[in-house]
C-alpha cells in the first residue's frame, strides 16, 4: 500500500499548467515551485500530519514567496524603474506577507476541516491572482519594453493583451480549482483515514495472534468464531477444529463450573468480567488461571460476541521473579547489584542492631584489572570478573552478602561478623584466594585486591555513611600501595 508520503508527492491540489507562464524563465520557474509547496502542504494537511509538519512545511512556503518576490521585484526594476505599476506590485507584496502572518498564526492553532479548507482555498486564490492576473500583467509590460516599446506603449499594449475578460477568466478558473481542491482534500482525507482504520486492524489483528495469552471470540450462543495461536496451543487443538464448537464444551473444567457459568452470565449482564479461576489442562493437570471476560454489542447495543481471555498465572509469577531478578542483580557475575545491596544492607543493620552483634561492611576493587581488558580484551575482563565473583560467594556464609557496584567494585556484608581481628582475618584469607591466577580464553592472569573496611555499631554510622566509610578506606588502600586492607577508625569509638 501507497504510503502516506508517497501519496502527498502524488497528489496535486493545485495543478500547474505550461498556460500559467508568463514568458520570464526564471519567474516561471519560481512560479512551479511556489505551486509545488503548496501541493505540498495541501497533501500534509489532508492525511492529518502533526502540527510540526504542517508548520514546516508552511514556513517553506512563506519562505520561498518572499525569496521570490525579491526575484521579481529586481526584474520589475531592471526594466520599468521606478513605475507606479512597479510600487503598486511591491505593495501587493507586503499585503501578501502580513497575511502570511495571520494564516500562520491560524495553522498554529488549527482544529477543524474548516480551518484547512480555509488555509488551502486562500493560498490557492492568492496565487492564482498573483500569476495569471498580477505578475501575467507585469511580465507583459517587460516583454513589450524589451520589444523596444516605450512605457506607455507598453502599458497600452500590456492592457489590451489582459483586456477585462482576463478577471471572468480567473474567477471562473479559481471556482473550478475550489471545486477541485475540496473535492481532492475530502478524497485524501478518506483514503488516509482508511489507510489509518487499516493499519489499526492490522496491528490489533498481529497483537492477538502474537498475544502469549489464550484469546477467543464467540457468538451469543457460545460457539467459537475464532482463536489465537496461543488458545490453540493451550487446548493442544488446530484451528480448523475449534471453530463452531461451543467454548464450554472444550473447556468443561473451566466454563463448565458454576463459578465459570457464573462469569459469563456477569459478562453478558454488565459488560466485563475478571477474575481467577481454575482449570484442568489437556493432560490433567489443574491449573490457575486469569480470565477476562468482555462482551461486544452491535449498532443496536445488543450482545454480538463475547471476548474471552486466558492469562496463566504461573507464567506471570515467573515472568515477575525474573523481572525482579534482573531488577536486582548484575548481569554479568549474577551478584546482587546496588539497588538490591541497599536492602541487604538494611536489613542486616536492623539485624546486627537486634542481636547486639557486629556488621562489618567492605569495599573491594580489583587491582590490575585494567590492564587485563586493554591488553586481552573485554571478553577476558568479564571472565576475570565472573571467576572473582564466584570465588567470593564460595568464601562467604549465609549471613554475608557480596554485591557488584559496577566496574571492577565490590561491596561485601558479613553478619554477625565477630570481633575485629576475625573479620580482618577473613578478609586477608579471601585476598589470597582472589589473587590466585585466573584462567581466561587467551592465558592465565591474577589480578590484586585492596580493601577498605568499616564495622558496626563501632563506627555507629548510617547504611549510607557506613558504605562511604569504606569506600574512603578502599581509597586509603590504594594510596597506600594497593594489596592491601584500611580499616576506618570511628571518632565516636
Amino acid at each position: 500500500m501507497p504510503t502516506a508520503e508517497h501519496l502527498i508527492a502524488q497528489t496535486d491540489i493545485f495543478p500547474w499548467s505550461d498556460t500559467f507562464a508568463t514568458g520570464i524563465e526564471v519567474i516561471d520557474a519560481q512560479h512551479h515551485k511556489l505551486v509545488d509547496l503548496l501541493n505540498k502542504l495541501a497533501g500534509h494537511m489532508a492525511f492529518g500530519s502533526d502540527e510540526l509538519i504542517l508548520t514546516a512545511v508552511f514556513d517553506e512556503l512563506a519562505d520561498y514567496a518572499v525569496y521570490h518576490f525579491q526575484t521579481e521585484e529586481g526584474v520589475w526594476a531592471r526594466h520599468l524603474g521606478q513605475d507606479s505599476l512597479v510600487l503598486a506590485h511591491h505593495q501587493t507584496h507586503r499585503e501578501f506577507v502580513a497575511q502570511v502572518g495571520q494564516a500562520r498564526l491560524k495553522l498554529s492553532q488549527m482544529s477543524s476541516d474548516a480551518t484547512v479548507e480555509e488555509m488551502v482555498s486562500f493560498l490557492t486564490h492568492w496565487l492564482a491572482f498573483h500569476i495569471l492576473e498580477d505578475d501575467t500583467h507585469m511580465a507583459k509590460l517587460v516583454l513589450a519594453v524589451q520589444s523596444g516599446c516605450s512605457m506607455d506603449q507598453a502599458k497600452a499594449q500590456a492592457t489590451a493583451q489582459m483586456k477585462s475578460a482576463a478577471h471572468v477568466l480567473i474567477t471562473t478558473v479559481l471556482s473550478m480549482y475550489d471545486n477541485l481542491s475540496m473535492r481532492t482534500l475530502a478524497l485524501l482525507r478518506e483514503v488516509s483515514q482508511r489507510r489509518r482504520a487499516e493499519e489499526k486492524l492490522r496491528l490489533s489483528s498481529n497483537i492477538i495472534e502474537s498475544s502469549t495469552d489464550g484469546i477467543f471470540i464467540t457468538d451469543t450462543q457460545g460457539l467459537v468464531i475464532d482463536v489465537n495461536p496461543a488458545f490453540c496451543l493451550e487446548l493442544q487443538r488446530t484451528h480448523a477444529t475449534l471453530l463452531g464448537q461451543s467454548i464450554v464444551a472444550l473447556m468443561p473444567s473451566l466454563l463448565g463450573t458454576e463459578p465459570g457459568q457464573t462469569a459469563w452470565q456477569a459478562c453478558t449482564e454488565a459488560g466485563h468480567w475478571a477474575g481467577e479461576l481454575s482449570m484442568r489442562k489437556p493432560d490433567g493437570e489443574l491449573e490457575t488461571i486469569w480470565l477476562k471476560l468482555t462482551r461486544v454489542l452491535d449498532e443496536t447495543l445488543q450482545v454480538q460476541h463475547v471476548v474471552g481471555m486466558i492469562s496463566s498465572i504461573s507464567q506471570l509469577v515467573a515472568r515477575h521473579q525474573a523481572l525482579e531478578n534482573a531488577a536486582n542483580h548484575d548481569v554479568l557475575t549474577g551478584l546482587p547489584n546496588r539497588r538490591l545491596l541497599t536492602d541487604r544492607l538494611a536489613q542486616a543493620l536492623q539485624h546486627s542492631k537486634r542481636n547486639r552483634t557486629p556488621l562489618a561492611v567492605c569495599y573491594l576493587d580489583l587491582d590490575g584489572f585494567k590492564p587485563i581488558n586493554d591488553r586481552l580484551g573485554h571478553a577476558a575482563g568479564d571472565e576475570v570478573l565472573r571467576v572473582v565473583a564466584q570465588r567470593m560467594q564460595h568464601a562467604l556464609r549465609g549471613a554475608d552478602t557480596v554485591a557488584r557496584m559496577g566496574g571492577d567494585e565490590f561491596v561485601l556484608l558479613l553478619g554477625d561478623a565477630g570481633g575485629m581481628d576475625e573479620v580482618t582475618h577473613r578478609l586477608h584469607q579471601m585476598m589470597s584466594e582472589l589473587t590466585e591466577p585466573i584462567e581466561t580464553h587467551a592465558q592465565a592472569v591474577r589480578v590484586g585486591i585492596s580493601m577498605g573496611l568499616t564495622l558496626f555499631p563501632a563506627d555507629p554510622a548510617s547504611a549510607d555513611d557506613l558504605l562511604r566509610h569504606a569506600d574512603q578506606m578502599l581509597y586509603a588502600a590504594k594510596a597506600d600501595g594497593k594489596g592491601c586492607l584500611r580499616v576506618y577508625a570511628s571518632s565516636a569509638g
